[in-house]
């Protein structure tokens, strides 16, 4: 039985190789939809991949409570939370760590250049905790220190040219923040997105001398559950109680808690929708490869039928028949995923170092084992389930109709 397999492979692949053209285009179909496949799904790993690890260093145990403003916290200034909230949240059972941060648009200013974004000023021992917890170091210079007023540590965007400003910055370099002179004394490490690797960062004290009016009115508020705290339930729990303690309606809330976790499930969901709809429209493009590739057997059914009644003639089953004309189909598949998986590997990794110059480190594709042969077992599925109603067809031919087929 081997041998007879092993002849039906060989006559299998000379059939196809006679038929260069047909075989090609059928190639080509799969190709294209296992390309996109490849492509979107290694990506949509890559970011599952990401995200799993900033869970794993910044700590499931964080909450963050927001103002609901519009847009960016601390671009709205309708929009802010006080001491006084900070001080009652952190008597609420099961609260560990908090502080509030600034956040403010400001004017950061380069011998001529200006450029406006976040300045974010907050307590050093939080933020040196919140940088630890992300893997985020300081690349150059130095970090921010207690009574430092006029000094100012900036995302990793500014080290480069063209990137913020025309010449990249370096330590020891003065600048203007918001009309005041500062310098710049360090640079973080990349964060993996263009927003946050162009923040400004200055302490709490200098923050309040160069915003006076914004004193005591926070962006946003971190803190930390307690050990054997569930966050998302610690989360719910503050979230009753503040707005109790700010007289406001139930779904009428000026503010809202999240736990990173809810944050990182939000942000998979979102992720998992995108994917699932590029996918979709990828295996749209299979769809019109299995037609084709259907099209191409029923055609070779056609004009291989006198054959097929030699072969039944001369002791052919049905089953060697039919496992020629799928073991064709599914060949043709296995060849366009194969071919498929290597420009998708091409497409993504050039992608990838797109989005990396652009500042999106985070979009970084992985492509696991699975991945690879999945993608091929799946293609070799896809032109052998094509290619089973031809085969089935043929197979069932009488030898003497077949024959005498003009």
């Amino acid at each position: 039985m081997k041998i007879i397999k092993l002849d039906e492979i060989k006559y299998s692949l000379k059939n196809l190789k006679n038929r260069k053209l047909r075989s090609g285009l059928s190639i080509l179909s799969i190709l294209i939809g296992i390309t996109a496949i490849f492509a979107i799904v290694s990506f949509g790993l890559g970011i599952q991949s990401y995200m799993d690890t900033l869970a794993e260093e910044a700590g499931a145990n964080q909450i963050y409570i927001q103002p609901k403003g519009a847009g960016i916290p601390g671009m709205d200034e309708n929009f802010f939370l006080t001491q006084d909230d900070i001080d009652f949240v952190a008597k609420i059972n099961g609260v560990k760590d908090i502080t509030g941060a600034y956040i403010k648009a400001g004017e950061l200013r380069f011998k001529k250049e200006v450029y406006y974004y976040l300045v974010m000023g907050m307590d050093l021992d939080e933020l040196e905790f919140i940088m630890e917890g992300f893997n985020i170091e300081v690349e150059k210079g130095r970090g921010l220190k207690k009574g430092d007023i006029n000094k100012v540590v900036l995302g990793y965007n500014y080290m480069f040219e063209k990137k913020i400003f025309d010449r990249a910055l370096k330590v020891g370099d003065k600048v203007e923040l918001s009309g005041e002179p500062f310098e710049v004394v360090g640079f973080y490490s990349e964060i993996g997105n263009p927003g946050d690797d162009a923040q400004i960062y200055i302490t709490l004290e200098a923050f309040e001398e160069l915003y006076p009016e914004t004193t005591g009115q926070f962006g946003y508020v971190l803190l930390s559950a307690e050990k054997g705290v569930n966050p998302s339930e610690l989360a719910e729990k503050i979230t009753d109680k503040l707005r109790k303690h700010r007289g406001e309606e139930e779904g009428k809330e000026t503010f809202f808690v999240q736990s990173f976790e809810d944050i990182m499930e939000i942000f998979g969901s979102i992720i998992q929708v995108l994917n699932g709809v590029l996918v979709l429209i990828a295996l749209i493009s299979l769809i019109v490869a299995s037609v084709n590739i259907m099209n191409t057997m029923y055609t070779a059914v056609l004009e291989r039928t006198k054959e097929i009644g030699v072969m039944k003639a001369v002791g052919a089953r049905n089953s060697n028949i039919l496992f020629i004309f799928v073991f064709e189909s599914g060949f043709l598949g296995m060849v366009g995923g194969m071919l498929g998986v290597i420009l998708g590997f091409i497409v993504a990794s050039i992608g990838g170092m797109v989005a990396a110059q652009a500042g999106y480190s985070m979009l970084k594709p992985i492509f696991p084992w699975y991945l690879i042969v999945g993608c091929i077992l799946f293609a070799f599925s896809v032109g052998a389930i094509a290619g089973f109603l031809p085969a089935l067809r043929g197979s069932k031919q009488k030898p003497v109709d077949a024959l005498r087929y003009e």
